[in-house]
């Protein structure tokens, strides 16, 4: 009887102690978020946004107020200096995409150049963001691609590529693939460097590339199907560059993991977030083996 009695008064406790309780989470102020490209061969290109609060439900007027408009970009090889034009095109979401690009109507417009560095500067009202970065002029190449099977399904296969290091250390990779004339995308561990293998030649699994807007399945990540095309863009990529992407694929990875230490994305734009990064970019094709 006295067990029951304790039983009854502890639920009778917990029964009074429940309320609702409305959690007031901080929204953080924007921050000022800077995407730049220059490539090999290619012209440069930076979109500028304000950060979102990562607790706020985005609608379509808020994507279109992120951007930042009236910005003033300059990008410099030492030895001339450029000012980028905004321009905006339509998505299928209809939401305009906004960015900064050379205007190759005026002389003096170039393109990135393997081993050449390059200054990005971006005044938005009073205050200025600059960063540096440097397109290789050599790194890791693919020597050759295959396929194998895989113990996930007759259908599935690996992608194996052999890739040669240059003697010098300190060679940074980002890449991506695209299978079936569709978009370049990057898996979940898009980086390789060479501080294991500088120097060598070694075999390594490209992965599939992933949208990321998707949960991933496990049983099949990273695989493609027998008989996909398969396009695959390979980047050089400096240090710095090689950072913020691996730490991005280490924070994407976590998410959502409780017991993952937390993760902090490293740019290399003092005072904004995003990146500036130059790109050494080949292309390789193969057909999967049905």
């Amino acid at each position: 009887m006295r067990i029951q009695t304790l039983f009854l008064v502890g639920c009778c406790a917990f029964a009074a102690c429940e309320k609702d309780v409305t959690v007031d989470l901080p929204q953080g102020e924007a921050q000022m978020v800077i995407e730049g490209t220059i490539a090999t061969g290619k012209y440069p290109e930076v979109i500028l946004t304000r950060s979102l609060s990562y607790f706020s439900h985005i609608t379509v007027d808020q994507l279109k107020a992120a951007f930042v408009h009236g910005a003033v970009i300059t990008i410099s090889d030492g030895a001339n200096t450029m000012q980028l034009k905004e321009f905006s095109k339509d998505t299928t979401n209809k939401v305009k995409w906004y960015y900064y690009a050379a205007d190759t109507t005026l002389a003096g417009a170039f393109k990135g150049i393997n081993g050449s560095s390059y200054t990005l500067r971006v005044a938005v009202a009073d205050t200025v963001y600059q960063a540096v970065t440097t397109i290789p002029a050599t790194g890791m190449v693919i020597d050759s691609l295959w396929s194998t099977g895989t113990s996930q399904g007759d259908n599935l296969a690996k992608l194996m590529a052999r890739i040669a290091d240059p003697p010098q250390s300190g060679n940074y990779v980002r890449y991506k693939t695209a299978k079936n004339g569709g978009v370049f995308r990057p898996g979940i561990n898009s980086t390789i460097d060479d501080q294991i293998v500088n120097g060598t030649h070694f075999n390594i699994m490209l992965e599939a590339g992933h949208d990321r807007t998707q949960e991933i399945n496990y049983d099949t990540y990273g695989y493609f199907n027998k008989g996909d095309s398969v396009r695959i863009e390979f980047s050089n990529i400096d240090k710095a560059t090689f950072d913020f992407w691996r730490s991005l694929d280490f924070a994407y990875a976590s998410n959502g993991n409780v017991f993952a230490s937390p993760i902090q994305v490293r740019g290399n734009i003092q005072g904004a977030l995003g990146y500036w990064g130059g790109y050494e970019t080949t292309y390789r094709s193969i057909r999967i083996r049905k």
